[in-house]
């Protein structure tokens, strides 16, 4: 995903080393290529969805790119193996955790986050799709590698396969991949904090992690129905206003459906976060192998989402 942001945001970004934080290209005081134009300390840009070898030709290709980069026409560009090695050198500093937080410590300095309460809700996010045996998804669903992969000889086809991810249905749709879970602000719209699981685990195992004492008010779809959670809200104080949900012969009552009108009108606008992602930032998927990898990428996507609403609040 390209993301273009204007010149407030550029600014902010830079004042406050979230985008072009200066990372060295440089581990354990081995330089990964002598020939990177990353000597200078380019740092961590946002350019997502896009495969390597694409960034790499977008780069060369376009002036657009090379600014935003901070890099001229005499630099030598990173090649896509270059990119990819730095990538793993952030993934495994567990970077886009740190910017996300510093991003969010950022904005509450500006005052940008509201206290009028929180909602949570989670979006599958598709990745590339398994073709395995029968056999060998019972073993992945178990927490177990096929023996077989673990040959010298599949050793290749091992590093191709994703044993993190999980197929679930929705709509009666089958998906593959992983979930975004989130918490966001009512009033500003921005993402809080966000965890990543496969796409199997339910929306409300995530509560715990996403929320915390000062929440003060909870929104939530009927997904969050439960004593679990109930406990968890109670135990932190926070006022859960969650859906309702009918049973096989006890359905909602007037009262209860006025109710859960009320609540959606509010818990609807997590939804316009995800319409953004889907329509503006062309789509909720990734393109990476594993848990660690996509937890990266996702983490950066609620980053950039969060970078661009404040671009529209700053306006």
């Amino acid at each position: 995903m390209q993301i273009a942001l204007s010149k407030n945001a550029r600014e902010f970004a830079s004042q406050t080393s979230i985008i072009n934080c200066t990372f060295s290209f440089h581990y354990k005081s081995t330089p990964i290529r002598q020939s990177s134009p990353f000597d200078k300390g380019c740092g961590c840009r946002i350019v997502m969805n896009i495969s390597d070898e694409q960034t790499e030709y977008q780069i060369n290709d376009r002036l657009s790119f090379m600014r935003f980069l901070g890099l001229e026409l005499k630099d030598k560009v990173p090649d896509a193996k270059t990119i990819w090695l730095f990538k793993e050198r952030l993934i495994e500093g567990k970077v886009s955790e740190k910017l996300f937080d510093r991003f969010g410590r950022e904005l509450a300095k500006q005052n940008l986050i509201g206290k009028e309460g929180t909602i949570i809700d989670a979006t599958i996010v598709e990745a590339p799709i398994q073709h395995n045996s029968k056999e060998e998804n019972e073993q992945i669903k178990q927490g177990q590698i096929p023996e077989q992969w673990q040959e010298e000889k599949h050793k290749a086809k091992l590093r191709q396969k994703d044993c993190d991810a999980r197929w679930t249905k929705k709509h009666n749709r089958s998906y593959f991949g992983y979930k975004d879970h989130v918490k966001t602000d009512i009033k500003s719209k921005f993402i809080l904090k966000a965890t990543v699981t496969a796409a199997h685990v339910h929306d409300s195992q995530e509560v715990e992690h996403l929320t915390k004492k000062g929440d003060n008010i909870l929104y939530g779809d009927s997904a969050y129905i439960g004593e679990g959670i109930e406990k968890i809200l109670e135990k932190k104080e926070i006022e859960g206003r969650i859906c309702e949900r009918g049973y096989r012969n006890k359905p909602l009552t007037e009262e209860q459906k006025e109710n859960n009108k009320k609540k959606s009108k509010i818990r609807a606008r997590v939804e316009h976060i995800f319409g953004f992602m889907t329509n503006s930032m062309k789509g909720i998927y990734v393109r990476t192998i594993g848990l660690a990898r996509a937890t990266f990428s996702i983490i950066m996507m609620n980053l950039t989402y969060n970078l661009c609403r404040y671009c529209v609040l700053k306006k």
